[in-house]
């Protein structure tokens, strides 16, 4: 495992522990959504009466296209959000098609043709999946959360989740009454497979105002794109351009009292062990600006949504992705007016929850 130091991150965790606040918000998701089978989501086809302000079978699978073709709409949970608006937007772009954001005929036409794979697939949970260790909760105080010996997934279905690209809440959903604690068990998946990633990388473009990462190829072609959270208006990510340093993959993480994060206290030195539910996640990219990096989150459901502190936050299999497609001496361009700008709606939203 590969130290990392942070001088620019603030440290999720600082609101409520982990498991109870995904029980408030599982309970809330299950009063709130309708249901989402696997059938409805399989069956699925555009229509211009579709409605699309509340969680859908339609969304659902274009938010499954879309991660297979490398433009990530950060979680799938079939929400018209402002991360699918920003992927259905950079799928229109890259089309030619009229880059509102507004998931129409045409953008569905474009997106299914050609597409002869399910979009749910059976997918048999392993020894592995189950295995663990798991940490029942992660605490919200630092110092307690620098005494555990790892900050695995808190239980199978937030790893199965994650595997899958999908809000756990959305998995249960489409496997009712099926438990995911047992290896053997057939559940029903989003079929996100695994993304081509041998197109070179040449340039990372990190979009400060869309709340956006592109993964530039040859003439500015897009390779990949990924929704992140960037910046705060008390640390604001930076401008200009820098360069890949190194990736660590599964890094620990350093806290300097220096750092002077907002709620943390201690005046002694603490390292967070590694883990998905460690603050940088599975992956951190290093930069050749001091202190800043792209790295994963524990919290995936809050990307775009909450503001990081300097660094570029994405979901980690997002930002396992792009690890995958850069190396040392990748430039990193910040920029505040991309040449092809996304439409913006709601925003980024206020720095709320655990950050």
């Amino acid at each position: 495992m590969v130290a990392v130091f942070l001088g620019g991150f603030l440290l999720p965790g600082l609101a409520i522990a982990k498991s109870a606040r995904h029980a408030h918000a599982h309970a809330r998701a299950h009063r709130a959504l309708p249901t989402l089978s696997a059938d409805a989501i399989t069956q699925a086809e555009f229509s211009a009466s579709a409605k699309l302000d509340k969680a859908s079978a339609l969304m659902a699978k274009a938010e499954i296209l879309l991660d297979r073709a490398a433009i990530s709409p950060g979680q799938i949970d079939g929400k018209n959000g402002d991360n699918a608006k920003k992927a259905i937007a950079t799928f229109q772009q890259t089309h030619e098609l009229d880059a509102t954001g507004k998931f129409d005929e045409a953008t569905w036409n474009e997106l299914s043709q050609g597409s002869d794979q399910p979009a749910i697939v059976e997918y048999q949970i392993s020894e592995q999946d189950v295995r663990g260790p798991f940490v029942r909760i992660i605490p919200r105080d630092l110092e307690k959360m620098a005494r555990l010996d790892h900050l695995s997934y808190t239980s199978p279905l937030e790893l199965l989740g994650e595997k899958f690209h999908v809000d756990p809440k959305l998995l249960k959903q489409l496997n009712p009454g099926k438990g995911f604690d047992e290896a053997g068990t057939t559940i029903l998946v989003p079929n996100v497979g695994d993304r081509e990633t041998s197109g070179r990388v040449t340039k990372i473009e990190v979009d400060k105002s869309a709340h956006a990462v592109r993964a530039l190829g040859k003439d500015g072609a897009l390779v990949a794109f990924y929704p992140a959270s960037i910046g705060s208006e008390e640390k604001p990510a930076p401008s200009g351009e820098f360069k890949v340093r190194r990736i660590a993959k599964n890094p620990t993480y350093h806290y300097d009292p220096k750092f002077q994060f907002k709620d943390v206290h201690t005046n002694h030195k603490l390292t967070v062990a590694a883990g998905p539910n460690n603050p940088v996640g599975v992956v951190w990219i290093d930069l050749t600006k001091e202190s800043y990096g792209i790295h994963g989150t524990p919290d995936p459901e809050r990307i775009g949504k909450t503001y990081s502190h300097g660094c570029v936050r994405l979901t980690n299999w997002d930002a396992l992705d792009l690890s995958k497609r850069v190396r040392k001496g990748t430039p990193v361009d910040f920029v505040d007016e991309p040449s092809s700008p996304l439409p913006t709606s709601e925003g980024p939203g206020e720095a709320r929850g655990r950050e």
